[in-house]
């Protein structure tokens, strides 16, 4: 197996390269397929703002959100067969799906998330050019985790398609694909944060503006600061899956009709705003003192974003040295997020393992989705 650099633009081979500075302009791979693709994108934490990135929220006044990718991703893995047939496999999952060589696969059954990326490139790239590949992939959390896991991986997917066929889609269009996928093609219900966020990675401020206009912003947050955020912030698995009415409920609550819950909505915007000011200041108490009050925001756009198991979780975080919390994601469950001074993290999460909780700390990661190409 051999791993060379390519530096974009650059000259290829066309025997073997890697990319590692995500999806921009790329010559095309010759045909040989004696090579794979190997791609992850980040998961991320939702720091504030969620929920305004939906429909029809979003569409009438604007969304904003605070998110961050962590070191946790999703990885897809491509490699050409030299049959006629189409491997597709979820090895986090246990699941796999063999087909007959197609260019339009049927999306009521199978590994859907694979197949409706193979389905859009096959229309939209390739032209109805057919190629049999394996495509394998792992995630770093498991489904329902509200770290924005499923898209992760739509975009990990889109990014080693694009590379084996040196495919000219820049981060916007990468991540564009992909919620088109997920949201249009498989109907899949969410927002629009995670695919971006996956895309570009780091910290962002991103508006999604109507007219399906996205604008992300790249916080650039003194070392220091970001330093001492990341330190004071431990994530921790509920057991539980988020529960998917949320987001239906929160759709719901932008309607004027709901008027309660459109006030949540307007103050989770408001919200990712202030924090956004806060971490550029590092004034990480008032960073605590916002996530609590999205929190409660939150907890008021749908009776289901909290339940026994996260309140259980959250009492016995705050008796030992949380200061702040929400959930990372609809809610219901999933991962949440817990902020405390850094001499108390170890404290902190030991207590919540030893009560059967699963807690860590959390690293921050720069980077967006990226891809390398291996020889064989």
């Amino acid at each position: 197996m051999n791993i060379s650099a390519l530096s974009r633009p650059g000259a290829f081979d066309g025997k073997v390269a890697i990319a590692i500075d995500g999806p921009t302009l790329q010559p095309k791979i010759e045909r040989e397929q004696n090579f794979s693709v190997r791609a992850r994108a980040p998961l991320r934490l939702g720091l504030a703002g969620g929920g305004t990135d939906l429909s029809p929220y979003c569409d009438q006044f604007g969304g904003a959100i605070l998110n961050a990718t962590i070191a946790r991703y999703a990885y897809a893995h491509l490699s050409f067969r030299d049959d006629h047939r189409l491997c597709f496999s979820a090895h986090d999952v246990n699941q796999d799906d063999f087909v007959p060589l197609a260019a339009e696969l049927p999306l009521d059954r199978g590994l859907l998330l694979h197949r409706g990326v193979h389905n859009r490139m096959m229309r939209d790239y390739l032209r109805g050019r057919v190629d049999a590949v394996t495509v394998t992939t792992t995630v770093d959390a498991p489904p329902g985790s509200g770290l924005g896991a499923s898209s992760a991986l739509v975009v990990a997917l889109v990014e080693a398609y694009r590379t084996a066929f040196g495919l000219p889609l820049g981060r916007y269009d990468v991540a564009r694909l992909a919620f088109e996928i997920e949201r249009v093609d498989l109907g899949l219900a969410g927002g629009r944060q995670d695919q971006y966020s996956a895309a570009f990675g780091g910290v962002n401020f991103m508006e999604f503006l109507p007219g399906e206009r996205v604008i992300v912003n790249p916080l650039r947050i003194s070392r220091s600061y970001l330093c001492e955020f990341e330190a004071s912030l431990i994530v921790c698995f509920t057991g539980q899956a988020r529960a998917s009415a949320i987001i239906q409920e929160q759709v719901r609550a932008a309607t004027q009709s709901d008027r309660v819950g459109l006030d949540a909505m307007h103050q989770l915007k408001s919200d990712a705003v202030d924090m956004k000011q806060a971490l550029l200041g590092g004034d990480i108490r008032a960073v605590a003192e916002i996530l609590n009050r999205s929190w409660q925001a939150k907890r008021r756009t749908s009776k289901l974003v909290s339940n026994a198991r996260v309140e259980e979780i959250f009492e016995l975080g705050f008796k030992n040295g949380a200061v702040a919390g929400k959930v990372s994601g609809a809610g219901g469950g999933g991962f949440l997020m817990l902020m405390t001074d850094p001499e108390h993290r170890y404290r902190l999460v030991t207590a919540l393992n030893d009560a059967g909780a699963v807690a860590s700390p959390i690293q921050f990661t720069e980077g967006g989705v990226e891809a390398w190409v291996i020889s064989h």
